[in-house]
C-alpha cells in the first residue's frame, strides 16, 4: 500500500470532514492514510517544515507555504456571516494598544486582526487556552476560533465579530476564508489527482450520511461537543459548501491575498487558480 500522512486539526469540521475516509466508508483506492492531528498553528508551522503530505492549513498561510505545497479543492471552511469573534470581559472598554490572544502567528484571522488593529499587543497562545487567559486578565482580549464561538463563558461579550472585520476590508460581501487542505508538490501529479479525489469523495460521504457519521464521532469521543452544538457548527463549516472550491469562494480567497499584500502581509497578491491541482492532466492522458 502507498502511505500517505495526513494532518488536520482536531476540530469537529476536520474530524468530520476526514472520517468518512478513516471509517471506511470511501474507497481509498489501495492507499494507507495515517492521520495526525494537530492544533492549526502548529500545522501550519509544520507545513512551513513540509512535514506531511497533505495538511489542514490556515489560507492565511498558505503564500509561504505555495512552493512546496498545492491547495485542494476540498474539505475548505468558509464563514457566511460568522466567524470567529474578538471577546473581552463585560462592560471593559479596549484601550487602543490592548493585550490580545490569538490562536497563531499564520492563522487566517490573526493576519486579518493584525489589519484591523495595529496597535494592539499581540500574544499567540493554543486556541483552547484563549478564553480562560480572558476571563483571568492574562489578556484584555482574544480571538475565539472553532467550536469556541458558540460556547463561551458569560462574563464575556463580542467586541467584534471577525466576518465584519472582513467585510470592512473586502469592501464586498464573500464568504470569510478560514482554512483548507494543501499537499505536497513532491507527490506525482497523478497519485496527487487521485488523493484530491479521495478527499473530495469523503466530504461528500459525510455529507449524505451526517447523521450516521454524527453518531458515530460522538459515541467513540472524536469531538469535543455535544450534538446539538455538533450540528450547529457542521452547518457552519462542514456543509455542502466544502466539498469543492466554488467561483465565488475563489474571488473571496484572492480577495485575501490582496488584502494580505496591500497591507505588507505578503510580497505580491496571488490568483488560487494557479496554485490549485491541474485537473486537465488526467483529462489529457485519457485521450
Amino acid at each position: 500500500m502507498k502511505k500517505i500522512s495526513l494532518a488536520h486539526s482536531p476540530d469537529a469540521d476536520d474530524i468530520f470532514m476526514y472520517y468518512a475516509i478513516k471509517f471506511g466508508w470511501v474507497d481509498s483506492r489501495g492507499y494507507e492514510i495515517e492521520s495526525i492531528g494537530l492544533d492549526i498553528e502548529t500545522l501550519n508551522v509544520e507545513a512551513l517544515k513540509g512535514s506531511y503530505d497533505i495538511s489542514a492549513i490556515s489560507f492565511g498561510a498558505y503564500p509561504y507555504l505555495k512552493d512546496d505545497y498545492a491547495l485542494l479543492r476540498t474539505a475548505v471552511s468558509f464563514g457566511e456571516g460568522y466567524g470567529p469573534k474578538l471577546i473581552k470581559k463585560k462592560g471593559i472598554e479596549l484601550k487602543r494598544n490592548f493585550k490580545v490572544a490569538l490562536s497563531g502567528k499564520y492563522t487566517t484571522n490573526a493576519m486579518l486582526f493584525r489589519i484591523y488593529y495595529p496597535n494592539a499587543r499581540v500574544v499567540y497562545m493554543d486556541f483552547l487556552e484563549i478564553e480562560k487567559a480572558v476571563i483571568d486578565g492574562e489578556v484584555d482580549a482574544g480571538v475565539l476560533i472553532h467550536e469556541s464561538i458558540l460556547d463561551f463563558d458569560d462574563s464575556l461579550e463580542v467586541e467584534k465579530e471577525l466576518w465584519d472585520i472582513w467585510i470592512e476590508l473586502a469592501k464586498e460581501e464573500l464568504p470569510l476564508p478560514l482554512g483548507g487542505m494543501a499537499i505536497r508538490r513532491s507527490i506525482p501529479l497523478n497519485r496527487a489527482i487521485e488523493l484530491e479525489e479521495i478527499l473530495i469523495d469523503g466530504v461528500k460521504v459525510a455529507n449524505e450520511k451526517k447523521v450516521e457519521l454524527c453518531q458515530k464521532l460522538e459515541e467513540e469521543n472524536l469531538v469535543r461537543i455535544g450534538s446539538d452544538m455538533l450540528n450547529k457548527y457542521l452547518d457552519m463549516y462542514a456543509s455542502d459548501d466544502s466539498i469543492e472550491l466554488s467561483d465565488i469562494q475563489l474571488k473571496a480567497l484572492d480577495r485575501l491575498y490582496e488584502i494580505g499584500f496591500e497591507n505588507g502581509v505578503f510580497d505580491k497578491p496571488i490568483k488560487t487558480i494557479d496554485y490549485l491541482i491541474p485537473k486537465e492532466y488526467k483529462e489529457l492522458r485519457e485521450l
